[in-house]
This record gives structure tokens, C-alpha cells and sequence, in this order.
């Protein structure tokens, strides 16, 4: 270590071989806040050695989840840097320089095993019973022995590890963790092809690009012997390490696509807003202090502090994004909650919805929605029986689901409805007036309102349940309301 700091410069460096989950974006969110707090430089950086899971389309998601969430990048692939190349496949040269140095110095050799000889090991190792791992015969290969063969044969360059004594992790979340070197094995940093692995090209690249802090999953804990030691081999200063707590599901299990740990674009495809998202992710391992629970992103950047996360795993709450999603949508300005209504009703209506969508209506269902909507996808669920003359599509049964499927209830409150509602002029259409009617129905049918007014909910929206009734009832019209009913009551039978 230096005696002076060094300035903070974190990285974000997945590999494309899929959009990006929750996982590894909570790691970006705290690696680039963590940058933000401390008036520090954050990078990004594409792993691509993998060219068998290389997928084409994954460095456009990865780039696109970020800005989505308002995580932005001082260097990387496409506004560059002093450190150009941020794709790995294009710093080959530098992984191979670093191989052939662990070389020269004794840390590193060429191994020559077959896949059909590393198999037979493996089999024999189980059958003993024995911790596998790589048994180290090609380390006792003399260098000019391996220059010849070089010449002929295929090979793959092995890191040596120290086999005695132990390597100490000195981590930020966790404090010291301590391995013992002689359960470790030597594994491979140059594959075949020249490509590196991710143990050797993560400590060149972090090197070159001068980053001063790995904050990354707990997943990586398992690797650190080996990344420290390769730093000690080349001599060069490492980064300080904080290894994040793991994300379970509601279940307490490892997070999983039905737990919550999706694609990131798919909860913006679900209609979560960023700003919800972000708080979300924040507090996964991390807090400012006991209390707060409602954090914007400018809060996040000014006083996120690596001391605050916890080593224990976090839980992946999707009821609690929801609340928090929910928040964010009541604390819109009213023209970007019509925006967003518009924008969720002209991509989820029915095609038979006239487009534009009339922005009368949008204004006037607004008020309504924003105390309703947990989510945006919910909009034009709610908002579909405002669009033309006859109510959603419904069955007999979901007009008698919510009474038991007693057919009697449903059309005594129909019935009742089309009376009350039908006494009431067109210039008294008004909310209060219809709310006096339907109310009036519980002492005439005798039949508290919540036993019948999910039938008139379906009769008049398609569902069981949405925005207030009565208010719905204004914003279709008296002629409209009437109709519904009408129709209702000629399926009921």
C-alpha cells in the first residue's frame, strides 16, 4: 500500500453473455456510487474472453440497463479514455506480456494436459475422495523441456501458486479472511486460444486502468487467493477489496429468475421507474442510517460509504419495490404522470383504441390512477373500459366470481343499478348524485355495497376492481353507463 490515498476509481466489468440481473447491476449501482461519493472516476469495462458465451446483443443491454438507471460511465467503450481498449478481447497483448512475466519469474508454466488426461484425473480424485483440482504435473516441467514442446503440442499456462502458508484477504465488509495456500490448486490463466481468464486479465486491467477499489459479490470471496497472489508475483499494488453480501429470495434461497433475479430491462418492461429501482437496489446490503428508507440517486452519490454495508445476506423483497415503485409514481408532476399514462396506453390498449389517445381523457382519469398504480403496466388495464362504447369483454362468470357465482345476487344488482341509475337527469350525472344512488341500493336489495358493487365493476370496466366507481361512472357518461348494464343484464340471462 502507498502511504498516501489514492484517487478513487471503481469499475463496473460484466462479461456479455446475457442482459444484465439484479446481481451484478447492484454491484455497478454501489461501485459507481461509491465513485460519485468520493469525487472519484467510475469505468466500464466489457469481459469478453469468454467467446463461447459471447452474445451479440449484450453490451447494447448492459449500456442501455445503466443509463436506464442513471448510472453513467467516465470511461468505457463508447466515450473511450487514456486506458482505450475497455473491451478485453482487444488488450490481448497485455495478458499475454503479464503470462510470460509470471513465466520469467517462476510463477507461471506451460501445461499440456489433455481434456481426456484432466477428465481421468478428476475421476480418480472423486473415487479417492480427494478436494479436486489440478495435481500439478506439468509444473515439474523444466522450462526447456516445455519451450520444446511448445513447438508441437497445445497448451494452456498455469498460474503456481504458493502451496505453503496461507493468503489473507483484507476486505472492507468483511475484515480479514484467511485461506490456508495448500488447499488452493494451480489454474489456468491462458487458455489455448490466447485468450485469458477472468483471474488474469481482471488484475491487468484493474492494474492498467489504475482502479482503487473491487467492489464486486461475495461469489468472488472463493477467488481472491488466487488474485492476490498473481499481484504479488507481478509485484504490483492491489486494489482494496469489498466483496458485497449475497441477494436471496423471499425464501431465504439463492436469488433465482422466479425470486426476483431478472433480466434489469425486464422490471423497466414491468413498469417500474428507475428512481424506484435505484432506492431498491441501494438498500440491498446497505443503509444510511436506521431510519431512512426513501433514498433518490443524488442522495445515494452524496453520502453512499462502503463502512455502511453489512456482510450479511440481503432479501429480495418484490413487495417492498412495489411500495417503493408505488412512491415514486405518486411523487410524479402531472405532466410526466400523463406522459407516462399516454406512453403505457398507446403501447398496451388494443389496437381497435384510436390512437392518439385523446388527451382529455388521460387528463381526467390522471388523479385517479396515481393513488391506485403500484406499477405502470397496470394503466391501461384500468383505463380500457374509457375507450369505446361497450364495457371489455367479460364472461357470465366474472360478472357472479366475486358473489359466489350466485347468478340471484348479480342480477338483483344490476337490476337494482339500472333503476337507481337510470332516475338520475343528465345534468345531475355528477358524483355525488351517483354515489347517493348506489348507496341507496344497499336498503333495497339488503346487500351491504361491497357484497354487489364488484358485479357493477365488471359490468361497466371488464374486472372486479379499479379506479373508484363512482368516478368511473361520471367519466363514461350516463348513456354509456346505462348501456353496460343493459348488456349485463342480457348475459346473466
Amino acid at each position: 500500500m502507498t502511504d498516501s490515498p489514492r484517487p478513487v476509481r471503481t469499475r463496473y466489468a460484466p462479461s456479455p453473455t446475457g442482459d444484465p440481473h439484479v446481481g451484478n447491476i447492484r454491484s455497478a449501482l454501489f461501485s459507481w456510487a461509491y465513485a460519485r461519493a468520493n469525487g472519484g472516476q467510475f469505468l466500464l469495462r466489457i469481459e469478453d474472453t469468454d467467446r463461447n458465451r459471447f452474445v451479440e446483443t449484450s453490451v447494447g443491454a448492459i449500456m442501455e440497463s445503466l443509463r436506464w438507471l442513471g448510472i453513467d460511465w467516465d470511461e468505457g467503450p463508447d466515450v473511450g479514455g487514456p486506458h482505450a481498449p475497455y473491451f478485453q478481447s482487444q488488450r490481448l497483448p497485455l495478458y499475454q506480456k503479464a503470462a510470460e512475466t509470471l513465466m520469467d519469474r517462476g510463477r507461471a508454466y506451460r501445461c499440456f494436459c489433455t481434456a481426456e488426461r484432466l477428465d481421468q484425473m478428476r475421476a480418480a480424485q472423486a473415487a479417492a475422495k480427494r478436494p479436486p483440482g489440478y495435481d500439478g504435473l506439468c509444473r515439474a516441467l523444466s522450462r526447456e523441456e516445455s519451450d520444446t514442446r511448445a513447438t508441437r503440442e497445445p497448451f494452456v499456462i498455469r498460474f503456481a501458486m504458493n502451496r505453503e502458508g496461507q493468503t489473507v484477504l483484507h476486505d472492507i465488509i468483511r475484515g480479514d479472511v484467511v485461506f490456508e495456500n495448500s488447499l488452493q490448486d494451480d489454474f489456468v490463466m491462458l487458455k489455448s486460444d490466447g485468450y485469458p481468464t477472468y483471474h488474469l486479465a481482471l488484475i491487468v486491467d484493474d492494474t492498467e486502468m489504475e482502479i482503487s477499489h473491487c467492489i464486486r459479490g461475495d461469489e468472488w470471496i472463493s477467488s481472491a487467493p488466487k488474485h492476490i497472489q498473481i499481484y504479488e508475483a507481478l509485484g504490483w499494488e492491489p486494489p482494496q477489496w469489498a466483496h458485497l453480501p449475497l441477494i436471496l429470495g423471499p425464501d431465504h434461497k439463492k436469488l433465482s429468475k422466479r425470486s426476483g433475479d431478472t433480466a434489469v430491462l425486464d422490471y423497466r418492461a414491468n413498469g417500474y421507474l428507475p428512481e424506484a429501482m435505484v432506492n431498491f437496489l441501494a438498500f440491498l446490503g446497505w443503509s444510511l442510517d436506521d431510519h431512512t428508507s426513501i433514498l433518490g440517486a443524488d442522495e445515494l452519490t452524496k453520502h453512499f460509504d462502503l463502512s455502511r454495508v453489512v456482510p450479511n445476506p440481503a432479501v429480495f423483497d418484490i413487495e417492498r419495490l412495489n411500495f417503493l415503485n408505488g412512491h415514486y409514481i405518486r411523487e410524479m408532476d402531472d405532466a410526466r404522470w400523463e406522459a407516462t399514462i399516454t406512453e403505457w396506453c398507446e403501447r398496451q390498449l388494443p389496437e381497435s383504441v384510436h390512437r392518439p389517445i385523446d388527451p382529455m381523457v388521460v387528463k381526467s382519469v390522471a388523479p385517479l390512477l396515481k393513488q391506485r398504480v403500484a406499477r405502470l403496466d397496470e394503466i391501461a388495464g384500468m383505463v380500457e373500459f374509457l375507450f369505446g362504447y361497450e364495457a371489455p369483454e367479460h364472461e357470465l362468470g366474472a360478472l357472479t366470481e366475486r358473489v359466489g357465482g350466485d347468478v340471484e345476487i348479480a342480477l338483483r344488482a344490476v337490476d337494482g343499478a339500472l333503476v337507481a341509475l337510470a332516475a338520475i337527469a343528465e345534468e345531475q350525472w355528477t358524483r355525488d348524485g351517483i354515489e347517493a344512488a348506489i348507496r341507496g341500493m344497499e336498503s333495497a336489495l339488503e346487500m351491504k355495497l361491497r357484497k354487489f358493487v364488484p358485479v357493477l365493476y365488471v359490468a361497466e370496466m371488464g374486472r372486479p376492481q379499479g379506479i373508484p366507481l363512482f368516478d368511473s361512472l361520471v367519466l363514461l357518461g350516463r348513456e354509456r353507463t346505462l348501456q353496460r348494464l343493459r348488456t349485463a343484464r342480457a348475459r346473466l340471462g
